[in-house]
């Protein structure tokens, strides 16, 4: 899996820092994580083509969050695109894709679905799952994990102790589905190791340190928590819906998460490295997303 912030600024962009996005490669696909403005733009120097991007994940409907999302189905309209896009978000998304449609001219050569979500599983299909929870923001605020299925251990030399040839069978039987070896059947339970757990991201979206969250993202691979504020502007971020840093952090730490990631940082700050310092007294294993940072992921 690689992951990669398109965009890691609040309300308002910098010179070095777009509106949020975050793009995920993996099982095939390129899935985007909230579509700030620009974010079409962000996709090109990040060299990420934005006809792979099959799902959009929506935090909340704030613009900084959204309003990348017009340009970008234009965008894919130019340039030909016939396969479908699925775009989740929370209450009022329908709105938004209304607003979409009647802007005006429109190039659209694909269909577009969007999904009012209001939290639990939104994917399950045979290679992850997805899942929201709402958190404490403004508005409604969707958190999101992303969670791959992991297949057992193929058990190789059993296989091949009971008979079963390398070849298609192999496959079959990794797959779930049995085999016929001369007059027996092999199950792949005789030849599947213990389950595994497969790689767990999540995303905070905008927020205020909330308690639900911790148990949604507990033992995430990694977690992306929004760090608008240094710790001084405790108070800003209470009156706002957002979170510190040292609020991300202890979020990190009850939940047992491997690595934070802090984003959405405002605008207000020319020096953000206090926001990192002061997760790292909380959470060590933290750092500080900015634009095009690429992190790879493995289990």
């Amino acid at each position: 899996m690689e992951l990669t912030f398109l965009g890691t600024s609040s309300a308002i962009p910098s010179k070095h820092r777009n509106h949020s996005s975050i793009g995920l490669k993996a099982f095939g696909e390129v899935i985007l994580f909230d579509c700030g403005e620009g974010t079409q733009r962000q996709l090109i120097f990040a060299k990420i083509s934005p006809m792979k991007v099959t799902k959009i994940f929506i935090s909340h409907l704030h613009g900084d969050h959204v309003l990348g999302l017009p340009g970008l189905i234009e965008s894919m309209g130019f340039r030909g695109r016939t396969d479908p896009l699925n775009i989740y978000g929370p209450p009022g998304i329908f709105n938004f894709e209304i607003a979409i449609n009647n802007l005006g001219f429109n190039n659209k050569t694909f269909k577009t679905t969007f999904h009012e979500v209001e939290g639990g599983t939104i994917i399950d299909n045979d290679e992850y799952i997805v899942q929201a929870i709402k958190t404490k923001h403004n508005v409604y605020n969707l958190s999101y994990s992303i969670i791959e299925k992991k297949k057992p251990r193929f058990l190789r030399e059993k296989a091949i102790e009971l008979g079963v040839k390398p070849g298609p069978d192999f496959g079959r039987l990794h797959n779930g589905e049995t085999v016929r070896v001369n007059n027996k059947i092999v199950s792949p339970g005789q030849v599947l190791g213990d389950d595994r757990e497969g790689i767990k991201i999540s995303y905070s979206g905008d927020t205020k340190p909330a308690d639900e969250l911790v148990e949604f993202v507990k033992n995430s691979n990694l977690l992306i928590h929004e760090s608008t504020y240094e710790q001084a502007d405790e108070d800003k971020a209470i009156k706002h819906y957002h979170s510190t840093g040292k609020q991300a952090a202890e979020i990190a730490k009850k939940a047992h998460v491997d690595r934070l990631i802090l984003t959405h940082i405002s605008s207000r700050y020319k020096k953000v490295d206090k926001i990192k310092e002061e997760a790292r007294e909380i959470f060590k294993n933290t750092d500080l997303a900015y634009d095009f940072l690429k992190i790879d992921i493995v289990s």
